[in-house]
């Protein structure tokens, strides 16, 4: 019995953290998948929503801004309202840049962020972080694993309603307009759509659920850092939507799923097969694993497990004349 209940307390430990990463890699789906935007800034976003609601939410910090004590729905609103508008002040700044150009822009932001949090402790606690970030139902639900669950079933509550709405984004006329940017931003300008608006509209919605991501994490964990901010989560975070395949909300969870349990997976197995001198060095080994798994996915399935065709290639019929029509 004590076997099972540290398996299932486990399994929602592991299901709490494939929800957020779900929950961001739908963000970064509807800026790639669906648009075309090469944004290697998420970790930078994420960030922001973390600290955002922590010091919202979280009780008075000596000598530190914030600490407000703001109930918890409210620091998810302000996560969300913190990401999208710097992602709204970056848009405006970076998105006439195209592909590479695009991306250096957005990881120079992110590692930004990540240098801004680790130095400015008297608004993020330096590489201290920030501690005593509050939990919801901490008051009423005592057990460990009854609050897990709890908390799963509210994350995958919001993941359901955010991809429920992004699909009807995304098979509505103003996802026709995205995707035609994305296949020809030229052609889509002359039937007299402003592209640049359109791109704006889906980087900014898009850092407003990593936002709302980092918000989730920050909560469950009760603590965050700059480490937790590396570049290193947005090599996760891109795997998993090229390994479920890019322009597929089915496939962007997906992928958050397959990479999140190899990722821990290799983790507990190379702890277990690597002696204790060398565990420092575990995880490259780990990166070097999802590097390799990248690598076989895009040479069996180019698209990811769940490829675009699967969802939106019956849309695509017709599509400039019902963009023409917009």
């Amino acid at each position: 019995m004590p076997d099972l209940l540290g398996l299932l307390s486990y399994g929602t430990f592991f299901l709490v953290f494939v929800t957020i990463y779900g929950l961001v890699v739908l963000g970064l789906n509807l800026q790639w998948g669906f648009t075309g935007l090469f944004n290697v800034g998420v970790a930078g976003f994420v960030a922001i929503g973390a600290y955002t609601s922590a010091l919202l939410t979280a009780p008075d910090y000596p000598d530190q801004i914030g600490g407000l004590g703001l109930p918890i729905p409210l620091g998810w609103l302000g996560a969300m309202a913190t990401s999208g508008l710097a992602a709204f002040i970056v848009g405006v700044a970076a998105l006439r840049l195209r592909h590479d150009y695009l991306a250096i822009t957005t990881f120079g932001i992110a590692v930004t962020l990540q240098l801004v949090a680790l130095n400015a402790q008297g608004l993020t606690g330096g590489p201290f972080g920030l501690q005593f970030i509050p939990k919801p139902f901490a008051d009423v639900i005592a057990n460990n694993l009854a609050w897990n669950l709890a908390y799963l079933a509210m994350a995958a509550m919001l993941l359901g309603l955010s991809y429920v709405a992004l699909e009807r984004l995304v098979r509505s006329p103003w996802g026709r307009v995205l995707r035609a940017i994305r296949e020809d931003e030229t052609a889509a300008e002359s039937l007299g759509k402003r592209a640049f608006r359109f791109r704006l509209q889906a980087f900014v919605i898009g850092c407003m659920l990593m936002g709302l991501g980092g918000a989730l994490y920050a909560h469950f964990v009760g603590y965050i850092a700059p480490e937790d901010f590396l570049p290193i989560l947005t090599f996760q975070l891109w795997t998993m939507l090229i390994v479920g395949g890019s322009g597929n909300n089915r496939g962007a969870i997906l992928g958050a799923v397959v990479v999140w349990a190899l990722w821990t997976l290799s983790g507990n197995v190379l702890r277990e097969l690597v002696p204790a001198e060398h565990q420092v060095r575990t995880a490259t080994l780990q990166v070097v694993l999802i590097g390799l798994l990248l690598i076989l996915i895009l040479l069996v399935r180019p698209r990811g497990l769940l490829g675009e065709e699967a969802i939106v290639s019956r849309h695509m019929k017709g599509s400039a004349g019902e963009v023409q029509e917009e």
